[in-house]
C-alpha cells in the first residue's frame, strides 16, 4: 500500500527548474530565498539567496555536506551484447556498489550478469541487495582511486526528465565539495559562492562540514519509490564539527543544517550515541512531524515535492498545515523546484 503524502499539493510543471541559474543568466547565489520562521508569529520573507546573511546572526553555525558528486550514470553491455544502463546507488566497498540496472525505464538484472563498460572496466552482478531487492550488488574488477578515475572519465551525472539536456559535472558540485561519493547532487549548498561564504565568515557566521554520500532519489518506478522513501546512506561526522557544534550551542548560537542530509546525519548520531560524538556509519533515518530535534535549530533546503521524504523531514521543524500554506504561497509566487531551483531557510 502506498504511503499517502503528509502534505499534498499540485506542482505545476512550469515551476520545475530545467537548468542551473548560471544558464538562466544568474549567479548561483541569485536564486530566490523563502525565509520561514519557526515562530508562527513572525512573517514569511521573500528575498534573494545572496541576502541570507540578513537572516542569520553572529555565532550561528552552518553545517554543510561536503560530499562530491560522481557522474554515476554509466553505460555497459552484458554478455549477450545488450545495452544496460547502470545507475550507481551506493558504494559498499572499494569495488562493490549497489546499482540500479535499466533497459530504458524497465528494471533488469540477474545474478551472474557480466557487464563490460569499455576501457578495461568490467563488473559482475552478484545478487540483489537483501533489503532493497530492486538494487543489484555490482562487483567491479578494479577498485579504489583507479575505479573512481574511470567513473569520472566514463560516467555522466544522473538526471531526470525535467532536465532536458546533459550538463557538465561541475554544475552539479558545491564550491566546497570534498570527498567523492554522492551519486546525486548535494543540492542545498549549491547556491553558496565563495564570495558569499567569506562575507558570512566576516559577520561571525561560521562553517563546519559533515560527509553523507547521497543515494539515488528515484528508481524510475513510482510504486517502489513510495514503498522505500529512505535508503541507507554512509556518513562521516568529524571531531572538529562536533566541537564546533558544542561551542556554538554553548555560546547561544544556532546550528543550521544545510540540507536534509545534514539533519539526518546529526540526528542519527545524537540518537545512537545519546549525545554528539565523532562517528562514521550508515543511516536510513526517516524524520517526520513529531520528531524531537536534538541538535539542529534551523534548516536551509530546496523546495520539495509532496511525495518526497524530504518534505516529511521539514514537518519536524514546521507543523504540516503551516508548511503547506507557505508552499502554496511559493507556488503563487512562481518559486522554482528541484536541485537547480530556489531555496527555503527555516529558522
Amino acid at each position: 500500500m502506498m504511503k499517502k503524502p503528509a502534505i499534498e499539493f499540485e506542482l505545476p510543471t512550469e515551476l520545475e527548474a530545467h537548468e542551473p541559474p548560471e544558464l538562466r543568466g544568474l549567479r548561483r547565489d541569485q536564486v530566490r530565498l523563502l525565509v520561514l520562521p519557526r515562530n508562527a508569529n513572525q512573517p514569511v520573507v521573500h528575498t534573494q539567496f545572496a541576502e541570507i546573511g540578513n537572516y542569520l546572526r553572529a555565532g550561528d553555525l552552518l553545517v554543510v555536506n561536503n560530499s562530491r558528486t560522481l557522474p554515476a550514470l554509466l553505460q555497459a553491455h552484458d554478455e549477450t551484447g545488450a545495452r544496460v544502463e547502470v545507475r550507481l546507488a551506493q558504494r559498499r566497498t572499494e569495488s562493490l556498489w549497489d546499482a540500479l540496472l535499466l533497459d530504458g525505464r524497465t528494471h533488469i538484472g540477474r545474478s551472474g550478469m557480466r557487464l563490460d563498460f569499455g576501457h578495461d572496466l568490467m563488473a559482475q552482478v552478484a545478487a540483489p541487495n537483501p533489503d532493497l531487492p530492486f538494487l543489484w550488488q555490482v562487483q567491479f574488477n578494479i577498485c579504489c582511486k583507479e575505479l573512481l578515475n574511470l567513473i569520472y572519465r566514463m560516467g555522466v551525472p544522473i538526471r531526470y526528465s525535467y532536465v532536458a539536456e546533459a550538463l557538465p559535472l561541475d554544475l552539479y558540485q558545491t564550491v566546497y565539495a570534498g570527498p567523492p561519493g554522492s551519486v546525486e547532487m548535494v543540492s542545498a549548498g549549491r547556491p553558496f559562492s565563495w564570495e558569499l561564504l567569506l562575507n558570512l565568515e566576516r559577520r561571525g557566521i561560521h562553517l563546519a562540514t559533515i560527509s553523507l554520500h547521497t543515494g539515488i532519489s528515484s528508481t524510475r518506478d513510482d510504486a517502489i519509490d513510495a514503498t522505500y522513501p529512505n535508503y541507507e546512506e554512509e556518513y562521516d561526522l568529524p571531531e572538529a564539527t562536533v566541537r564546533a557544534i558544542d561551542s556554538c550551542h554553548e555560546a547561544g548560537g544556532r546550528v543550521i543544517a544545510v540540507g536534509t542530509t545534514v539533519v539526518r546525519t546529526l540526528e542519527t548520531v545524537a540518537a545512537q550515541q545519546q549525545g554528539l560524538t565523532a562517528a562514521h556509519g550508515w543511516t536510513r533515518l526517516h524524520i517526520a512531524a513529531g520528531h524531537h530535534l536534538r541538535v539542529v535549530d534551523g534548516l536551509l533546503t530546496g523546495m520539495h515535492e509532496p511525495e518526497s521524504s524530504h518534505l516529511d523531514l521539514l514537518s519536524a521543524f514546521i507543523e504540516p498545515e503551516r508548511l503547506k500554506a507557505v508552499y502554496l504561497q511559493a507556488i503563487e509566487r512562481q518559486y522554482l523546484w528541484h536541485e537547480f531551483g530556489d531555496m527555503n531557510l527555516i529558522i
